[in-house]
């Protein structure tokens, strides 16, 4: 079965001008301004898509997919993510992360929840650990897990920084760096250590120090969550010249309740501002996490839940509202968030040869379509393919 997309605007992320799109064998096989085509010798399906554009699908590089939160108590624990929700953000490449809970929450049942969401048509990967140290791990160690475990791509999210953490030390975090790089490059993963950082006084600080004391690569170094303050997103602008990856949250906002909170499309263009490479900075969602917001006697006020879809209306606001470039934004949701994961060119681009994961966009760039290695999971910006138990 073959898929011609017909008369395409094609992004990929670079403005790649008019052209057919055939797809074959869940990869973009050609490429051209005029595919002629006996579609029904080779049983092809036909879309026009006049009048819109197409472009890779979102990687998003934190998700919670088992549920997060939980710090309120019990009741408070967020429920799995469902294969509709993931469409419906235009997101076809994810990566799972326990989070606050490595007691009640098991890395095994993210592994499977990553392979069960692979099968019902998405590309998965995971993190090994949580918030806490020591970490817990599958296999009795960290980098084992990233070796043997073909989902598992690094170690995280550690939290530095935030009343939750096991304060790791300097020392820790540079054993913790050397255990993700030695495992990335004995199974050919990127190797990465990723952090969630909180509000905390040392913000990216023991980070900085590690990468200053230690042999490994800033850019195996990967901290989210920098949007939560204007100091912090200081601190990671200063990283992210050290040759460090760094991840801006699409569901902390103010809009969305965070307090004092930069705007992440805002902070994505005070990035580039203060020079750092366009190509360091990626947007995910934290997506099906929680944040229990505190008064000041200590007793919980609200939930917040972030949801998946925040990274596209985030790449909206960066094209409609700040005036970026259609292209650059898309690199902060594709490209970059592929080469980070070692994925590129099979995933965040579009040219022959790379998976056919695309989205189908109208003219307010709202997602119309969805193509998930091949296979159409979103028409006339309806979900049509959902998952086993929806």
């Amino acid at each position: 079965m073959f898929t011609l997309l017909k008369n395409c605007r094609v992004y990929g992320p670079e403005d790649l001008g008019h052209l057919d799109i055939l797809l074959a064998d869940g990869k973009v096989g050609l490429l051209s301004p005029d595919i002629s085509w006996d579609y029904p010798l080779f049983n092809t399906k036909v879309i026009y898509v006049e009048g819109k554009i197409v472009v890779p699908g979102f990687l998003d590089t934190h998700v919670h997919m088992i549920g997060g939160g939980g710090e309120a108590g019990f009741y408070s624990r967020v429920p799995e993510i469902m294969l509709s929700g993931i469409i419906s953000a235009g997101i076809t490449t994810l990566v799972g992360v326990l989070g606050t809970d490595g007691t009640t929450r098991h890395l095994e049942s993210l592994l499977a929840k990553a392979r069960g969401l692979e099968t019902e048509g998405v590309t998965t990967f995971m993190y090994t650990g949580s918030y806490e140290l020591p970490l817990v791990t599958m296999t009795g160690s960290a980098r084992r897990d990233i070796i043997l475990i073909d989902k598992v791509i690094g170690i995280g999210e550690v939290a530095i920084a935030d009343h939750r953490s096991s304060e790791p030390t300097v020392q820790e975090i540079k054993r913790l760096a050397t255990e993700a790089r030695v495992g990335g490059m004995l199974s050919g993963k990127p190797g990465i250590l990723h952090f969630h950082v909180g509000n905390g006084k040392d913000g990216l600080s023991k980070i900085v120090e590690a990468i200053n004391t230690s042999e490994v690569p800033a850019r195996h170094f990967y901290p989210t969550h920098v949007n939560r303050r204007r100091g912090l997103l200081d601190e990671a602008i200063e990283f992210a010249k050290l040759g460090g990856y760094i991840d801006i949250t699409a569901g902390v906002s103010p809009a969305a309740g965070f307090d004092g909170a930069v705007k992440p499309s805002t902070a994505v263009i005070a990035c580039l501002d203060q020079g750092v490479p366009f190509a360091k900075i990626t947007l995910s969602s934290d997506g099906n996490g929680s944040m229990a917001v505190y008064n000041e006697f200590g007793k919980v006020e609200r939930l917040l839940v972030t949801t998946l879809d925040s990274i596209h209306h985030e790449f909206l606001d960066l094209v409609l509202l700040e005036g970026l470039d259609l292209t650059k934004a898309l690199y902060t949701v594709t490209t970059n968030a592929a080469a980070l994961l070692g994925l590129y060119p099979l995933k965040g681009t579009i040219q022959a040869g790379s998976h056919a994961d695309l989205l189908v966009l109208d003219d307010k760039l709202e997602i119309d379509m969805v193509f998930a290695k091949g296979v159409q999971m979103m028409a006339n910006g309806r979900v049509i393919k959902k998952g086993t138990f929806e």
